[in-house]
């Protein structure tokens, strides 16, 4: 009986998950993929792609649509911030409270299966689940419950020194400090990995590391050439490389904690692309003659923009900035002073899309942006989304909400130095003792790792999960 039993443990079914925020994939499988012999290992023995992302592309609420098979609209969840209301300055910080929808560990929870959580966006404060969790960046700090059992907390101070939620400021000048952080974080982080993955009976693991993420908007100008502020002689010309050096040395040790029955993605949220510049979305606004402010700015003199400075009566559209844009709309009967009618919404709305799309850089030439509309896109629209989502320049350009340009246009990030935006392309290797062929294939979808992972177990998708389990 105990020679069956040591058998069973040995080849019990398992799915392992290494998250990497941001990672994009023509680093993964082409720059960088001479210095990363564990992951070309795992590509040979397994298949891998481009893994398209949400829209938008952020890690909020990427990561959690990934687990739960659901797109931001049935999430209700459009970004770290979102509207409460339809009034104008009602907004809240996203947490795991405002995600009602079951994630993979809650699915594999009511099977039987045990899961170790670590990291992953949306989950700060800590549910109670089957097996262990440690919540992500979002969470205050180490002072917080950030884990569950509430007792894991302390054993955690016992086998890593410091645990790092997150770094302490990632658009700074301050970057020998940052990228000595960065490399900390990530060490600790996959310390605290490798404990849990040999302490704990598990089946289930899923990990994200946001070291990734926090390196490209730090670093990405000093490896990227067609960077407009590349400095090839930088000392920090080589941190993108070595980053990925060591996340490809952590892949390796946590590789040697699983066999070989053990199923493994490395995944992505999202990808990455330089960044050329800002649209001032609020700027543009006005100068298209749909957001009026009480009194302008002094001219070059950089303004965060509020909702209180706006005159209400006389706006039709306003704007967030960000990674993309949002747009918000001030309908009559809608909003408390909107002045749009109903019934020229769609119009209106229309019109909006049509100029968006027509914008130009400095030189004339069209920088190529999308926007959609949110019922267009996703399966349903839940809680406030926005009126419209824009990638500026198809996300070279970042929106700027500030006002006070002087101009729709701008080289310097209004919340502190970044390099890079995100890209709609992430990346994910799949090995699986199910799966036998081998090599990049087409790309796939952020919502078909979670029917990945249920089919891995045996388990049924559930109805309403979008994607489809990765067949090779």
């Amino acid at each position: 009986m105990k020679f069956l039993n040591r058998v069973f443990k040995r080849t019990k079914q398992r799915v392992l998950i290494i998250g990497w925020d941001c990672a994009a994939p023509q680093l993964v499988f082409e720059a960088f993929k001479e210095n990363m012999p564990h992951t070309r290992r795992l590509m040979e023995e397994g298949i891998y792609g481009e893994l398209e992302s949400t829209i938008p592309p952020i890690t909020v609420p990427a990561w959690m649509c990934m687990m739960t098979g659901k797109d931001p609209g049935e999430l209700g969840i459009y970004g770290f911030r979102n509207r409460k209301d339809h009034s104008y300055d009602n907004l809240y910080i996203v947490s795991s409270r405002n995600v009602r929808e079951s994630t993979l560990w809650d699915i594999l929870g009511r099977c039987g299966k045990k899961s170790i959580v670590l990291g992953v966006p949306l989950t700060y404060p800590p549910k109670p689940i089957s097996g262990w969790m440690v919540t992500s960046f979002l969470t205050p700090s180490t002072r917080s419950q950030y884990t569950f059992p509430a007792e894991l907390k302390g054993e955690i101070a016992e086998i890593v020194d410091d645990y790092m939620i997150d770094v302490s400021n990632f658009r700074t000048d301050e970057r020998e400090r940052l990228e000595q952080e960065i490399f900390e974080m990530t060490e600790k982080r996959f310390q605290l990995a490798r404990h849990l993955i040999k302490s704990r009976d598990w089946d289930f693991f899923m990990m994200v590391e946001m070291g990734s993420d926090r390196l490209h908007h730090a670093f990405w100008r000093f490896w990227d050439k067609t960077h407009r502020q590349h400095e090839p002689d930088s000392p920090f010309s080589q941190t993108m490389r070595n980053y990925y050096r060591l996340l490809d040395d952590e892949l390796g040790r946590i590789l040697e904690c699983v066999d070989d029955n053990t199923t493994v993605l490395v995944v992505s949220d999202h990808g990455a692309k330089r960044m050329d510049g800002g649209i001032c979305v609020n700027e543009w606004l006005q100068q298209q003659g749909y957001l009026k402010l009480k009194e302008q700015p002094v001219s070059k003199e950089i303004t965060r923009f509020s909702t209180d400075m706006v005159d209400w009566e006389n706006t039709q559209v306003w704007g967030e900035g960000g990674y993309y844009a949002r747009i918000f709309m001030n309908v009559k009967g809608r909003e408390p002073n909107g002045i749009i009618p109903p019934d020229d919404y769609e119009s209106v709305r229309d019109e909006l899309k049509t100029r968006l799309e027509a914008i130009v850089d400095e030189d004339g030439r069209n920088i190529g942006t999308r926007v959609f509309k949110p019922q267009e896109v996703y399966k349903t629209v839940r809680n406030v989304a926005p009126d419209l989502i824009v990638y500026f320049g198809d996300l070279y350009w970042r929106s700027v909400g500030s006002v006070g340009h002087g101009s729709i246009y701008t080289y310097e990030n209004d919340t502190g130095p970044d390099d890079c935006n995100h890209a709609q392309m992430g990346m994910f290797i799949l090995k699986s003792p199910q799966i036998q062929s081998k090599g990049q294939v087409a790309a796939k979808h952020l919502f078909d790792i979670a029917p990945t992972v249920l089919r891995e177990f045996g388990i049924d998708v559930p109805a309403d999960m979008r994607g489809q389990s990765i067949e090779g």
